[in-house]
């Protein structure tokens, strides 16, 4: 079976949504599009599917935290250079995201990111000649 990931998250106007990811070059497949929510195609096999809190609420059990204050998850997107994460990052505050931290050096990695409009936080990453370490290597230095 070939391995793919979708992640969900709610957010409170779909449609707004919608058009600030597009904005930043992300498209939508058709095929996962509802009033309740849309695909969002990160790559072909990764998808973040961005539901309305009202539904995404009929998912689970547990409660929905609130992004704005409180973090649920990093979601990690990992760029082609640190011109393209400068780019994406500057891209996404000029649509209305917000800045929660300053740009990180780490030598071999940089980073810089943005709260989108619902709090979902997302760190751009690049990897200079990526050194010899295993994944859970770089998820220790991205914490």
């Amino acid at each position: 079976m070939k391995k793919s990931i979708a992640i969900t998250l709610p957010v409170r106007d779909l449609e707004r949504s919608k058009a600030f990811f597009s904005a930043l070059g992300f498209s939508f497949d058709p095929q996962f599009g509802s009033g309740h929510g849309c695909g969002m195609v990160v790559s072909d096999d990764i998808f973040v599917m961005l539901c309305a809190e009202s539904f995404f609420g009929t998912l689970t059990r547990k409660p929905m935290a609130d992004p704005r204050t409180s973090t649920i998850a990093l979601l990690c997107l990992f760029c082609d250079s640190r011109a393209e994460v400068d780019a994406v990052a500057s891209k996404a505050l000029s649509l209305g995201a917000t800045l929660p931290e300053d740009p990180q050096d780490h030598g071999f990695m940089y980073q810089h990111g943005f709260a989108d409009l619902d709090g979902h936080m997302w760190a751009l990453t690049h990897i200079e000649d990526a050194p010899a370490r295993q994944p859970a290597e770089y998820a220790a230095v991205q914490i």
